[in-house]
């Protein structure tokens, strides 16, 4: 029995009909010369679960709520519950699956039971298998949660046995008087605890007050001034997905010449990507979107260990900046100063905080907000989410098969409707999209527009054929030699001066035989191996 800590509890209690606060992962496998069979993946699970702890536990909550809930060894744990079977309807292409994969994600998982499904989907395009797995965030932030994924994958295809020693023993579910004993012995101390850390939070930011305050500084943006759009409204059960894949090179180019992270360049496409939908829209705001950036504040002593092990930073995603180039200058300028904040604040400030809310209180107010559409009426929090994991640059196998794409896709809050999350892997960065339905009605376009705002960035991270730089890095034009220096287009001879072409003798010239023209070869380009991108349906 292992007590949930206060972030662990943050999120399971942050969850309502219409906010549901796992994570999911899509995991697409393509067949080596054996098959790949549904029964082959369930036994390959079966055999690790002694590496992944979270698979058999279950969460149990405290009477009245007095404290948080506790984790148990499932007594009644059922993997034929937890592994599905499932098939996509013909032709079993990126469509189908972004529509199987929103219905997933928009359906909660039990409480009663350990907080993890995993979905084996057949009928893919090409003999491929699609792993759809999800798991609540009160269980895994997302590097845990690529952690207990690394548990189920190989580095090769037929890797040798190795030996898992299973010593798992149920529990019995402990009584509400076993529970309410062991919540009033844990808060022995937590008005103490609770003081200093009241008092450690207030001293931070009091200095981090007059730290914003000095000239030199230009704070991060602050919670609730974000500017209201489409994308920030109540929420709905309902939900929509799109995939993206891009090169990882791409984003690198970009990163060497503007010498920036690819974190920078990620939020910089997300943000063109956004701009792109919000002019369509007629609405884009003339303040900049705000995105929250989630981070890991996991040490190298807690890696293993499950759970959430993060903060957060808000940052301007200068998406009132017509320039790509201003705009994604500003964007690492903006996480320069929002991770010298993250620094001041301190990485334990959130997860202390969190350890004395009280969990009753959140729950109920998280459900009010969702029942009274609160952000139908107030400006977010922040408008969209932006998270950046990064994957093995080595190709893994699962149950014999390669894996050739993964899409993560992380939970929507309450008042913003959009999740961006990105993991790379191969050399390829791929984007999971998860949105409202309702909110974000036209998320089959953003793909594309994604791939749009990469390619407008490399297109001024490369030179010109002429070896000379972009357009949009050239001086601006009040450097350049005024026109009127050069030689007038008068002193030319105009063309009436010219003979005219019937003056000139006609020379014979003889058939040449060749005047069968077409593409060549070379221009024949098909979508690649590295895994699924395209629209998203309902």
């Amino acid at each position: 029995m292992q007590r949930l800590s206060g972030l662990d509890a943050m999120f399971f209690y942050l969850e309502t009909p219409s906010t549901h606060m796992h994570m999911t992962g899509v995991y697409l496998l393509e067949p080596g010369q054996d098959a790949l069979s549904f029964e082959s993946l369930r036994n390959m699970i079966s055999s690790r679960l002694a590496l992944a702890a979270p698979f058999r536990r279950r969460i149990v909550e405290v009477p009245f709520k007095l404290h948080h809930p506790v984790w148990i060894e499932d007594p009644d744990f059922d993997l034929d519950y937890h592994v599905r079977r499932a098939a996509l309807p013909t032709p079993g292409g990126v469509e189908e699956l972004q529509a199987f994969v929103a219905q997933v994600s928009g359906l909660p998982l039990d409480r009663q039971r350990p907080l993890w499904e995993m979905y084996v989907v057949e009928g893919l395009a090409g003999g491929r298998v699609a792993v759809v797995g999800k798991m609540h965030h009160a269980a895994i932030d997302g590097v845990s949660g690529a952690e207990i994924m690394a548990t189920l994958l190989d580095l090769e295809a037929r890797p040798p046995e190795r030996p898992v020693i299973d010593a798992w023993r149920p529990e019995p579910l402990p009584s509400d008087a076993e529970m309410m004993a062991m919540a009033v012995a844990a808060l022995v101390g937590h008005p103490v605890r609770a003081v200093r850390t009241a008092r450690r939070i207030f001293e931070t930011a009091l200095h981090l007050s007059e730290h914003n305050r000095e000239a030199s500084v230009t704070p991060p943006p602050s919670p609730f001034s974000a500017p209201k759009t489409s994308l920030n409204q109540a929420l709905t059960a309902h939900r929509r997905v799109a995939f993206a894949d891009m090169p990882l090179d791409d984003f690198k180019t970009v990163k060497n010449r503007f010498a920036c992270t690819v974190n920078d360049v990620v939020l910089a496409v997300c943000a063109g990507a956004l701009r792109r939908y919000l002019l369509d829209e007629l609405e884009l705001p003339d303040e900049p979107l705000v995105a929250m950036v989630p981070v890991s504040v996991r040490t190298e002593e807690e890696m293993g260990s499950h759970g959430n092990r993060i903060s957060a930073m808000l940052t301007s995603l200068a998406t009132n900046l017509e320039d790509p180039a201003e705009r994604l200058a500003s964007i690492a300028e903006g996480m320069r100063a929002a991770k010298e904040q993250e620094k001041m604040i301190g990485a334990e400030t959130l997860t202390d905080w969190t350890e004395f809310t009280f969990p009753a209180l959140i729950g109920r107010a998280s459900r009010l907000t969702s029942l009274m559409k609160v952000f139908d009426r107030l400006r977010p929090l922040f408008n969209v989410t932006i998270s950046n994991v990064p994957g093995p640059p080595f190709p893994l196998f699962m149950a014999g098969a390669r894996l050739v794409g993964m899409y993560p896709l992380g939970p929507i809050a309450e008042g913003v409707g959009l999740n961006m999350t990105v993991m790379s892997y191969c050399g390829i960065v791929y984007f999971g999209l998860n949105g409202c339905r309702e909110t974000v009605a036209r998320m089959g376009e953003l793909p594309k527009m994604l791939h749009e705002a990469l390619d407008e960035l490399v297109a001024l991270s490369r030179p010109t054929k002429a070896g000379r730089p972009p357009k949009a890095t050239r001086p601006p034009k009040a450097t350049r030699p005024p026109k009127a220096t050069r030689p007038p287009k008068a002193t030319r001879p105009p063309k009436a001066t010219r003979p005219p072409n019937a003056s000139r003798p006609i020379k014979p010239r003889a058939p040449t035989g060749t005047g069968i023209s077409g593409p060549s070869a070379s221009g024949i380009s098909g979508p690649s191996a590295s895994g699924i991108s395209g629209a998203a349906t309902g």
